[in-house]
């Protein structure tokens, strides 16, 4: 049984990295923790676990963030059922991988749209007027997006990710133009570096994930349990200071804005 007396931290893409991390962050600070994520229930069956056994609170489901009404129904019954949701971090990615216009189909090109940009819309079309209506009381929201290089940078090959990635910043600042003066804070996070997360790197690498890492260096991967620490931060900055957007990176990486062809590629999360 959830506490309601708990406010509820709401991840989309809690995989066993940054998704994971932040959960257990929040449920660490006091949230009850609610996590989705497309496939793999034992996986996802393994974070709450770990969570609770580190004396947090979380619940899990599956869902296909891609279908209609799959993100709305799983905002309405959380609302309803757990608690309301204080802060949500929208952390599903849309690689396709590198592909050539060619190796595009039209197909593959709109699922990194609706991932990387429908979903952004959908999750804000459905929460935001909870929050907006708990804000008029002073209980003032919280909206996370995690994005990466590929907002801010198009790389060959990132077709339908830098297309997808640039319509999600996009979007989150017209969001927080019209929702930052009801209460809603937005915050659009670009993560321009590799992330240490078995789930999303880890499988796209395959057997050189270990590799990769070992050849990058202690800090020259994004530990996903520090960028937590960014996402608690964030969601808990007065309104005296607001941050709508950050970028963070491993030390040891070049900035995107400087042009580093060693960076594109992989890098490009």
């Amino acid at each position: 049984m959830t506490d309601r007396r708990k406010p509820v931290f709401l991840v989309l893409g809690a995989g066993a990295g940054i998704g994971g991390s932040a959960a257990a962050r929040f449920a660490a600070g006091g949230y009850h923790a609610v996590l989705a994520r497309r496939s793999d229930g034992e996986g996802l069956a393994r974070i709450v676990r770990q969570i609770e056994a580190a004396g947090g609170s979380a619940s899990g489901a599956l869902l296909d963030a891609a279908q209609d009404g799959t993100i709305e129904d799983w905002v309405e019954r959380t609302e309803r059922d757990i608690g309301p949701v204080r802060t949500a971090l929208y952390n599903l990615g849309a690689q396709i991988g590198n592909r050539s216009l060619d190796d595009t189909p039209h197909r593959r090109f709109e699922l990194g749209w609706r991932l990387g940009t429908y979903g952004v819309f959908r999750l804000a079309h459905a929460l935001f007027p909870h929050m907006v209506s708990r804000a008029r009381t002073g209980d003032h929201g919280t909206f996370l997006v995690t994005s990466s290089t590929a907002a801010v940078r198009g790389n060959a090959g990132q077709h339908s990710h830098a297309a997808a990635m640039g319509g999600r910043r996009m979007l989150c600042q017209t969001l927080n133009a019209e929702f930052a003066p009801q209460g809603v804070h937005v915050a659009h996070v670009v993560v321009d570096g590799a992330v240490n997360a078995p789930d999303t790197l880890g499988k796209l690498l395959g057997d050189r994930f270990e590799e990769f890492k070992h050849a990058k260096g202690r800090d020259g991967v994004i530990d996903p349990a520090a960028l937590a620490d960014t996402y608690w931060h964030l969601a808990h900055q007065p309104r005296s200071c607001w941050t709508h957007e950050i970028d963070v990176r491993p030390f040891t990486d070049v900035p995107w804005w400087n042009d580093n062809p060693a960076s594109q590629g992989v890098g490009d999360t």
